[in-house]
């Protein structure tokens, strides 16, 4: 576990001070650089839905957010508002959260080559509560809050929801590699 410590102790940025370059929020939005770092979960007021083709895989109004410096929130979807019949899971393919644990990929069954989905079967103490929820990769499938399209975070491997009530830079855009 000394590993886990060092990599929670390497981040510079914890939300507690909005760095220079950071865009001011204006009224209504929030900073991503004013999330915090270890990141912590908001419960989401307004419904959040997931289409792939026009075809709904997820609709919820009990999601959950993952908050995070630098980050556009991450969407959780709770298994149970989920069609679970459209996706597969890809045995194998797994990566570390230092704060959430080993997650697990899914795919669409009809295009298993490409993940769409992560979950935490078993997440550390801290974030038991995404046990049973999936997140979803707004790169690859329409992803919607409130009944509007957000925007992907530009990354192949983050995948924060962007909406008009946040403001960046947004890790993951070209010269952040170093956030």
């Amino acid at each position: 576990m000394n590993w886990l410590l060092k990599a929670r102790e390497s981040w510079e940025n914890t939300g507690n001070k909005r760095p220079p370059f950071a865009v001011a929020p204006k009224k209504g939005q929030r900073s991503v650089w004013d999330f915090p770092r270890p990141p912590v979960i908001e419960k989401v007021q307004q419904p959040v839905m997931v289409k792939y083709q026009g075809e709904t895989i997820a609709d919820s109004h009990e999601a959950l957010a993952i908050l995070e410096t630098a980050s556009p929130p991450t969407y959780y979807i709770p298994v149970r508002d989920i069609d679970l019949d459209a996706l597969v899971s890809l045995p194998g393919k797994t990566s570390m959260c230092e704060w959430k644990g080993v997650a697990v990929y899914w795919a669409l069954k009809d295009s298993i080559d490409r993940a769409v989905a992560w979950s935490y079967p078993k997440p550390f103490t801290e974030f038991e509560i995404l046990k049973n929820h999936l997140a979803f990769y707004p790169q690859r499938l329409e992803c919607y809050v409130n009944a509007e399209r957000v925007e992907a975070q530009a990354s192949e491997f983050y995948a924060g929801w962007i909406t008009p009530d946040l403001t960046g830079p947004f890790k993951g855009e070209k010269g952040t590699e170093h956030w």
